[in-house]
């Protein structure tokens, strides 16, 4: 019979040792599992959180509070995939405004909302707020207006790509804003969107070497329109 004063060697594992074990696990229920076990695993599970660089919470039944809790605990976070899919994650602007909060946000350099279609302007506008160092974006699928685009164009200077992808309720004011205030930005992703041509001709002009996707779609033209600007 096992003595009380005798520690299972799990038990003996240095709390340094367990954060590394929980940083390998994929499952985010397993990890709130772990965490209910003891006090030790419990800290374990938080140190594993603030040494990850990546989260993404795609393919996993997430919501607000839960994806919230999480991420303020990824101090070193650089990349965020709170994609939507069938079962998946299914953030709203509430989710969206607690996560500004976060102190990883203003070091991320990857942000996907892809699908996300409980999200608006008003959860877009005060996370990008705080993304300062934002360099690619994804935000495809959702029914974002020109006001977020304002709002990236204002907060995020850094950024690089932008995935827009379907986002039907962009118009080329926002594009302009877009392009005319970062000054970094290599590549976006115009598939589905109702803009006419004329718009990402005249982006060009503005920003020669911006790569517009999907490859192709002005190879028909020849004319460049000049656009202001600022």
């Amino acid at each position: 019979m096992k003595r009380r004063d005798e520690e299972s060697e799990i038990d003996r594992l240095p709390i340094d040792l367990l954060a590394h074990i929980f940083s390998l696990l994929t499952c985010f229920k397993d990890l709130a599992q772990a965490s209910s076990v003891c006090v030790k695993w419990r800290q374990g599970v938080k140190e594993s959180l603030a040494r990850r660089e990546r989260l993404s919470f795609s393919g996993w039944k997430m919501d607000d509070e839960s994806t919230t809790r999480l991420v303020r605990l990824a101090y070193s976070l650089k990349e965020l995939d709170i994609s939507r899919s069938r079962w998946s994650c299914q953030i709203t602007d509430y989710g969206l405004l607690q996560l500004s909060t976060a102190k990883c946000i203003a070091n991320l350099s990857s942000i996907s909302l892809w699908g996300s279609t409980a999200i608006t302007d008003k959860g877009v506008v005060s996370l990008m707020s705080t993304a300062t160092s934002l360099q690619n974006l994804n935000i495809g699928g959702t029914f974002i207006t020109d006001e977020s685009l304002f709002a990236i164009a204002e907060s995020c200077p850094r950024l690089k790509t932008i995935v827009l992808w379907g986002c039907r309720h962009v118009t080329e004011n926002g594009l302009l804003a877009l392009v005319n205030k970062c000054g970094k930005l290599e590549s976006i992703n115009v598939w589905g969107m109702r803009v006419p041509l004329d718009c990402f001709i005249g982006l060009l002009s503005i920003s020669p070497a911006l790569q517009i996707q999907p490859k192709g779609m002005l190879i028909n033209s020849e004319r460049f329109n000049m656009w202001p600007v600022y």
